[in-house]
């Protein structure tokens, strides 16, 4: 690779929604016992990477809307310091997810670092090494190294396939709420007790065994978000949101994660066309579900000129290791 060797590609970094989510309890290391789906969703942010070989690791982020914490910097440092890339690296982050409405914006943001940056730089990193990566920049960053529907346990951050869902359609509506994660937590927090541990886990094993037909809104007709109780009674506007998704034709509405988005999925277009026609008092964007198929081809495509056959995470054709996996 010489000095001079650019090389660049726009990747996307999909949103995700909650196809319920159960809190069970506060652990001992001060996080949340979580039981969640995760699904990726058509929704996405657009990163610019450049990679130039240099003796000095550089790093700079464009287009950040001044987040001053932000993630994308903080997983190129880890994945240029795990790796051992010299060179300067430029982001420009293009923001189509919105912030504080649990679609996991900053994390998938984060997650497209880890499965680009490696690539570009020809300097491969092990899946193990990625996901430990991704679990110490957020709970949410692993499921974004996989994409589709997968099972969260634990913060989150242990995943488990689930069948692709159906290919379905639906809508998002963000309301100009940043519902903080923290005082959710807190909130709900001394509400946990209200409903037996075993009442909970068995209502999540049995849509989640009822969801593996494939279709969203027929296997998991009642997906619970534990968040909703607490964040709605901060903010009433939201329930009404949901309440009105599924008075449109919605067989599945739901916040996402501790909000502040709410989802609806439809079952015919029509009953989509209607509510999207009629919800004017906050923004309304059309989603589909993205499955595991799309999500990687969609990343392949994305990394065509520098990757090489079919294992993912992608591998870099400039890898001096062949070996790396």
């Amino acid at each position: 690779m010489t000095r001079r060797a650019v090389r660049s590609a726009r990747v996307p970094a999909y949103a995700k929604l909650n196809l319920g989510l159960r809190v069970l309890y506060k652990r001992p290391d001060g996080y949340h016992e979580l039981r969640t789906v995760f699904q990726t969703i058509s929704l996405a942010d657009r990163i610019d990477i450049r990679f130039t070989p240099a003796r000095i690791t550089t790093i700079e982020v464009r287009g950040t809307l001044a987040i001053t914490d932000n993630l994308v910097h903080k997983a190129a440092l880890f994945v240029a310091e795990a790796a051992g890339i010299e060179g300067d690296i430029v982001f420009h982050l293009g923001k189509n997810i919105p912030m504080g409405a649990g679609l996991g914006g900053g994390s998938s943001d984060a997650a497209a670092v880890l499965l680009a940056l490696p690539v570009l730089a020809g300097k491969p990193l092990a899946p193990e090494d990625l996901s430990a990566i991704a679990a110490k920049l957020g709970s949410d960053v692993p499921f974004f190294l996989h994409g589709g529907t997968a099972l969260g346990l634990g913060r989150g951050e242990e995943l488990y396939p689930l069948p692709d869902q159906a290919r379905a359609r639906g809508l998002l509506v963000v309301p100009d709420i940043h519902s903080s994660t923290a005082e959710a937590y807190r909130d709900l927090s001394e509400r946990l007790t209200s409903i037996p541990l075993q009442n909970k886990l068995s209502s999540f094993q049995r849509d989640v065994w009822r969801s593996g037909d494939g279709s969203v809104a027929d296997g998991v007709p009642q997906a619970e978000n534990d968040f909703e109780e607490v964040v709605f009674a901060r903010y009433p506007e939201l329930g009404d949101i949901k309440k009105r998704l599924l008075k449109f034709g919605a067989q599945l509405a739901a916040m996402s994660g501790s909000g502040s988005a709410i989802f609806g999925i439809f079952p015919a277009a029509s009953r989509l066309q209607r509510a999207k026609k009629f919800i004017t008092d906050h923004p309304v964007l059309p989603i589909t579900l993205i499955s595991r198929a799309q999500y990687r081809s969609a990343w392949r495509r994305a990394l065509k000129p520098y990757v090489e056959g079919t294992l993912w995470p992608p591998r870099s054709r400039y890898a001096r290791n062949p070996s790396a996996r």
